[in-house]
């Protein structure tokens, strides 16, 4: 694990209609502001709000691992049973390996909330030294969600020799093996 790495962010928003300006990106903003009240370490958002198109995803997913050396990409839309909602086909494209727990995880404790968890399609993988994880579109989902993952991040970030994430532990503990 290194600790001098710069520690970026990709933020995801995958939507039609925010992408052309007909609406408010509620997703992106709603990860950012969980992910600054979860890390107490610095680190750096890297953006992106596109349209739902499986090429477009694809390519920025792999520009923000591959080019903007992004440890985690998080995104948010896409990943309904919508004939548009090809968020997870494109993560699963640019993957190299699928953490299927991540989307069952999430699915388990939405359906605490909404039965219509059961439509939601997201999922998680690596794509080099990257993790990758989809959200919902719902800004209180994304909360759960990522509230219900991230103990396992900072762990899956260091098997990948990634850059030393800390959490502010009022909020979420990261889970590391003791030595």
């Amino acid at each position: 694990m290194s600790t001098n790495q710069a520690i970026r962010i990709g933020i995801v928003t995958v939507s039609d209609r925010a992408s052309r300006g007909e609406y408010e990106d509620r997703g992106g903003p709603a990860i950012r502001a969980c992910l600054e009240e979860i890390l107490s370490c610095a680190w750096e958002a890297v953006p992106r709000l596109i349209a739902d198109e499986q090429p477009l995803i694809e390519a920025t997913l792999k520009e923000l691992c591959d080019h903007e050396n992004c440890c985690l990409v998080v995104t948010t839309g896409g990943t309904g049973p919508a004939r548009r909602d090809v968020t997870p086909e494109a993560t699963e494209a640019v993957c190299d390996k699928l953490l299927d727990g991540f989307g069952e995880w999430m699915r388990a404790v939405s359906l605490k909330v909404v039965p219509t968890a059961i439509l939601s399609r997201q999922i998680a993988g690596i794509r080099g030294r990257s993790l990758i994880v989809n959200l919902p579109g719902k800004p209180s989902a994304i909360r759960d969600c990522l509230l219900a993952v991230f103990p396992a991040i900072p762990y899956c970030i260091d098997l990948l020799e990634g850059p030393y994430l800390t959490t502010n532990e009022a909020v979420v503990k990261a889970f590391r093996p003791k030595a």
